[in-house]
């Protein structure tokens, strides 16, 4: 006999765990199937957790290179010079990293527990529209009474000719655990990933390199966002090539020889340690049977409505494995995590509202940090807004000289005819925090005037935000 569930979630990433904790909250019987030997999906286990760990390491040794100049001394006086003998432990760097994972992992478990969520572990095989083959040793056979969830995630994707063998040729998931610092490292893509680990290892210490195929770095972002990005990374003695692909990639004894072909069409051979592909991520469906049940999909992606339903009546699907038929899905925790919410609250009965992916802030934890949300200017004006741009710089504040973090701007993007906010990007220091203003101030459709007369405290970085909105209307008090 089949076990019988109300919902059944294939994936305990931050779609699928959230899920069925919402699910569980509104009194559903719920049971998540996960294959992995930990919940938490890639954003507990290799992805946002144990990077943004390593990034507050290489946060740490950057305050400590410069304690000298706060006026700090470190036992030895050259040690604070960004000279002296500070350097970084991996070992001791690595357990601290083992340790926050497995303590947001115990935590999810606590939860599961909580809530009377079953984790049954192994892998997942869809039966049809509401069965479910679990297979770990003997196989079990579960069947849910209303819906089943797929939440089953992204991996890293490859790049045909660039052999990937997790030693050399390496990615996201093998970097977080290197235990050694790369004396050279070349980075292939700066999305997210390639300039969060680009920042990591070059406060390490490493020679960084990064080889984006498109014109600019983060190019997702706001044009003047790249450009500033690109500026702090030359300063940090990052390398970037823009506009260049590599074509060739080999290991070779203790690293791996690089063609590299720039923009202007030359060639390049490089080495490297280590050759980090972060060249984005695809859809994981391996063993699922999503087609055998007829789910339709789109290059390896499960389609959904708005309300995240599929084709086939009682299975619903979340998170990155999913796309909505139209442009690029995010793939970000948070929105996981909110579709999970908004998906196990219309099985439950309730009624829902679909996302605005518009209003979806993005956050990129390279040093110095990006936050945006909405519409970037070109995308602003390719929709037809007549615009109006005010940006401010960081380094003018008293809190961005207090704290030595003067790079970066705000820009906000309006639309000139009825005042209203589309769009706020920034770089500089916590803009990754900063944004969740920005995001608020979208979702309830305000206007720039509004932000105006938005009062914000002194002396903080969101007054940058303010001055901003006051550079709309050209009336930026500070500068």
């Amino acid at each position: 006999m089949p076990r019988e569930y109300d919902l059944i979630v294939i994936g305990a990433g931050t779609g699928g765990y959230v899920a069925a904790i919402r699910a569980a909250q509104l009194g559903l019987k719920t049971a998540v199937v996960e294959k992995q030997s930990a919940l938490g999906g890639t954003c507990l286990l290799w992805g946002c957790i144990p990077t943004k760990a390593l990034l507050e390491h290489a946060h740490a040794l950057k305050v400590v290179r410069h304690a000298r100049d706060w006026g700090v001394t470190l036992g030895d006086a050259s040690a604070g010079s960004g000279q002296g003998p500070v350097g970084i432990d991996m070992g001791l760097v690595q357990a601290r990293k083992d340790r926050i994972v497995a303590g947001l992992t115990k935590g999810v478990e606590f939860l599961f527990k909580k809530n009377k969520i079953d984790w049954i572990k192994g892998t997942a095989r869809l039966t049809g529209n509401s069965g479910v083959d679990v297979f770990e040793g003997e196989k079990q056979t579960l069947r849910a009474r209303k819906e089943i969830i797929v939440a089953t995630g992204s991996a890293p994707r490859g790049i045909p000719g660039i052999e990937i063998d997790g030693k050399r040729i390496i990615t996201s998931d093998e970097a977080i655990g290197l235990r050694d610092v790369p004396r050279t490292i070349a980075i292939m893509g700066s999305g997210a990933v390639g300039v969060e680990f680009a920042s990591i290892f070059g406060r390490f210490g490493s020679d960084v390199t990064i080889v984006e195929l498109l014109p600019r770095l983060v190019p997702v972002e706001d044009e003047g966002v790249s450009a500033e990005l690109e500026k702090s990374f030359r300063k940090q003695g990052i390398t970037s090539h823009t506009g260049a692909s590599v074509t060739a990639a080999h290991v070779s004894g203790d690293g791996v020889d690089i063609d590299v072909q720039l923009g202007d069409g030359s060639t390049k051979r490089m080495r490297a340690d280590y050759l980090l592909v972060a060249t984005g991520r695809g859809p994981v469906t391996a063993g699922l049977n999503a087609e055998g049940v007829g789910l339709q999909m789109e290059k390896g992606y499960v389609k959904v409505d708005a309300q995240y339903r599929t084709n086939v009546p009682g299975i619903s699907a979340i998170g990155d494995v999913i796309t909505l038929g139209g442009p690029g899905h995010p793939q970000l925790a948070h929105v996981s995590s909110a579709e999970g919410i908004l998906t196990a609250e219309r099985i439950a009965g309730r009624e829902s509202r679909p996302l605005n992916y518009d209003h979806v802030p993005g956050c990129t934890y390279c040093d110095p940090e990006i936050g945006s949300v909405g519409l970037t200017e070109a995308e602003a004006k390719s929709r037809g807004y007549d615009v109006r741009i005010g940006t401010f710089p960081f380094g003018v504040l008293g809190r961005s000289k207090m704290a030595g973090e003067t790079e970066g701007f705000v820009k906000i993007v309006a639309d000139r005819k009825y005042d209203e906010l589309l769009g706020v990007h920034m770089i500089g220091p916590r803009s990754t925090e900063l944004v969740a203003e920005a995001t608020v101030a979208l979702r309830l459709e305000s206007t720039v005037e509004e932000l105006i007369r938005t009062i914000h405290a002194h002396p903080t970085f969101a007054e940058a935000i303010g001055e901003a909105a006051h550079a709309v209307h050209g009336a930026a008090i500070h500068s």
